[in-house]
This record gives structure tokens, sequence and C-alpha cells, in this order.
């Protein structure tokens, strides 16, 4: 078998598994390297088993306004069938990664690749080593664990989803989606659940009332928050873990849990032998095109630290391949990604927050509040958040911020229009759907406030 390819790509994620596949459509002779499974974080330990997880989770809470409805639920969890199932799905979508693979003739490679030059690189456990005109490294990242004493007595979100048992009390330190989205997940399946996190209030970077709204929401759901505090040190105290924080205070949980953000995957593969230029953070360096200072090596998704998604990894990977192998040279737009959090509630976004916009010129802000209709027959008191932030006098939208049920699926339709510069204007021009909660982003009359010369009024 020769060992020289026109493309090595290390890494078999969503990014990786696109740029293979579409290189190869193309006539390019690729071999793709992948150490764990085929489908990266998203596929074997994070979206698809998250979202499942949470779609688990939601149950209890349809079951607690199923009785304002005239039923009567008598209902219980086994978390061994989730995970077992959970193991099934992802098995049949790694089995459908790997198929869509082999039939362009991208040749699987099950091992560790490490780049020994600009046009090489070594398979640590075979031995080989492969020589190819490009690189593609789509290596991903990993959970960050703070450097404390015992924090190998913690979990990350690796492992989150297959505990041996659900454990009785978790604290999860962090503030972000990781997070509040695995704090929804365990409380929702029956777990006194507690964040502790560093600032002030969880989603930090988000729309403001969004944060507040959510944080609402998790305390209404029973989650337990604690700001402006951190751990310190985790020690085993019998079936427990006493977690020690930085106010002194120590606590028992029966499990802790680390969202901490996540770290480019960069270390051992060598890349300082092509010289690849690496940002502060440790992310990958690379321009429009994916291209690093290394010209024959390029990478793509979370390794780059521009947007840690699964959809823009796939793009970018779809448009190196364009760029490389087509003669089609496309660029990623960054600019208006939307993005959701799996947490109850559920947040949607795209586009600028309100300080963000306030930058740009003058604004017109539009804020609907209100209850959801699933719970209006009951006594649950949590509300749904729209807010529409646009140019001011009817201009373009330059924002939409979603709270409340299905606000993911709402948010990828509105970044559509948004996507075509719609305006205030376009928005008004579509006729209602009663009763939706979407009806309200095409019914707002006036502004609920606006700013003028960078002022709120």
């Amino acid at each position: 078998m020769s060992d020289s390819y026109d493309l090595v790509v290390i890494g078999a994620g969503s990014g990786g598994v696109r740029a293979a596949r579409m290189a190869a459509t193309y006539g390019a002779r690729v071999a793709i390297i992948e150490e764990f499974r085929v489908g990266g974080t998203c596929v074997i330990r994070g979206c698809v088993p998250k979202k499942l997880y949470v779609y688990a989770s939601r149950f209890a809470g349809l079951f607690d306004v199923a009785s304002s409805f005239g039923w009567q639920v008598d209902a219980s969890f086994d978390w061994p069938t989730l995970v077992a199932n959970k193991e099934k799905e992802i098995t049949r979508l790694e089995h459908a990664y790997t198929s869509n693979l082999e039939k362009p003739g991208v040749e699987i490679i099950r091992d560790r690749g490490v780049v020994t030059g600009p046009n090489s690189v070594r398979l640590v456990n075979g031995g080989r080593e492969l020589s190819a005109r490009y690189i593609l490294v789509a290596t991903g990242g990993h959970p960050h664990i703070p450097a404390i004493p015992g924090a190998d007595l913690a979990i990350s979100s690796n492992e989150a989803f297959d505990l041996a048992k659900l454990p009785r009390s978790i604290l999860i330190e962090g503030g972000g989606y990781i997070a509040v989205e695995f704090a929804t997940i365990f409380a929702g399946l029956g777990v006194d659940t507690t964040i502790i996190y560093r600032g002030d209030c969880v989603l930090r970077g988000f729309d403001e009332d969004l944060r507040r709204g959510l944080e609402a929401g998790l305390q209404d759901h029973g989650i337990k928050l604690i700001y402006q505090t951190t751990i310190t040190m985790l020690t085993r105290d019998g079936n427990d873990i006493a977690a020690t924080f930085s106010d002194g205070v120590t606590a028992p949980y029966e499990q802790v849990m680390f969202a901490t953000g996540r770290t480019p995957n960069v270390r051992g593969l060598g890349l300082e032998t092509a010289g690849v230029k690496l940002h502060s953070t440790g992310a990958i360096a690379v321009d429009a095109y994916s291209q690093t200072s290394c010209p024959s090596i390029y990478a793509v998704g979370d390794v780059t630290g521009r947007a840690a998604l699964t959809p823009v990894a796939i793009r970018e990977g779809w448009y190196f391949a364009e760029t490389v192998f087509n003669n089609n040279p496309l660029a990623v737009d960054h600019s208006l990604i939307p993005t959701a959090v799996f947490s109850e509630p559920e947040l949607g976004v795209v586009g600028l927050t309100e300080p963000e916009a306030a930058t740009h010129g003058d604004i017109d802000v539009y804020v609907a509040r209100f209850r959801p209709m699933i719970n209006t027959l009951s006594t649950k008191t949590e509300r749904t958040v729209l807010k529409l932030i646009t140019e001011a006098n009817g201009g373009k939208v330059l924002g939409c911020h979603i709270l409340g049920p299905g606000a993911a699926e709402m948010i990828q339709l509105v970044a559509i229009p948004m996507g075509m510069g719609a305006s205030k204007a376009d928005f008004d021009r579509a006729m209602a759907l009663h009763p939706s909660t979407a009806e309200e982003l095409v019914t707002f009359k006036a502004p609920s406030y606006v700013y003028r010369d960078g002022v709120k009024v």
C-alpha cells in the first residue's frame, strides 16, 4: 500500500470527516487518522448524546403540568436504559459516518497521527510515515480541568454520559452552556444539583435579559446557584466527595463535575516541526481559508478557536475542500452564527447583543415577556422572553434573542432572513401564526426602549 496521499486528515470529527469526504469526491487520495471513534466530540460525547439526555430530563417537567390537562401520570426513570439506548444511537451514527467516508474511497486509519514536517505524518502505533501534499488538523478540543488538589476525583462532560449510576447529588463548576445544560439534565432526572461559578450570573456574553431569565428558570427547577466562588480542593469523604470552596466552606457531594471550558487538542501533535503558529490560547492560528502559517497545513473546527460549534466545523471542512481541491476559494463567514443552549428554559440567539448593537449606532429594542401557553393551566410561573434588536426606525434586524420552549428551532429560522439583511419592516410584513410563541417576532408594534447617541432612552 502506498503511503503517499493528496490529503491526510488528523481527527475524524465533524470538520475532518466533511473535509475528507468532499476532497475524495473531487478525486483526491485521502487518509483520515482517528485514535478514538469516528464522529468526534459531537457524535460520541457532545451534542448528540447531550440532546438525547436533555430530552430525557424534560419529561419530568411535562409530567408536572400533565395534571393541569387532565392527565394522571405515575412514572419512574431508569438510568441504565437511557445510557444503553444512547450508546445504540451514537454507534449507529458512527457507522453512518464511517460509511460516508468509505464510499468515496477515504482510507480510515485507527491510530494517532503526529506531524513530522510540512508534508509528513507519522502513525504512532503503526509506525508508518505518511506523505501528503496537504495536511488538515481537525483534532477538536478536550475539557479543561482546573489544577487543584483532588481534581482527579471529579468528572468532565466526557464521563458524564456513562456514569455507572445516577448520583444522588452533583456539584458542577462553570457558568457556560455545558454547565447549565448538564445541570438541567441532572436536575431533570432527579439529582440534587448545584452550580458553582466564579462570575455573578451564568452565560457570560449572552444577552442580560436571557441570562437573568435563565437564572430564574434554573432556580425554579431546583438548581442551587453559588456565585463568585470556585472549588479549591476535592477530597474523598466516604462515598462522597468533599468540595472545599474559595470562601472556606466545605460541602459533600456524591459527584463533582468540571465544566470550566475546553482546550484545543494540539499537545503532542508535532506542529512545531512544521512551524505552525499557535495563538496564546493554544489554538491553531489560521487565515480566512483555514490555512496555517505553514502553507501545506490547514486546520478546521474547535482546534482553531474560532467558533466551537459543530455546524461551523462542518462548513469549514467543506470550504477547505472547495478551496484546495475544487479550485473554488471559499471563506466561512463567522459573523452571523445562530447558537442554542439546551438548558431549561432553552435559549436561541443570533446576531448582536444589546450592548454590542448600541455601539453600531441608534437602535430600537423590542421585548416581550409572558408565560408559555403550555404552563397557563398550571401554577408554573416560568417566563418566555423574546428580544428583537434593530437599527432605528424599522431598520435592519441586528439581533434576536429567545428564551423559552422551542427557542432553538425558532432561532434557526430567524437566522435565514437576518442573513439576507432583513429589516424590521420585513418582519412586520410576515403574517402572524397564532397561537405560537414565534408570532411575537412579527407583531411588535413599538420599541420597548431605544438607544440614541449611545444612551438608553
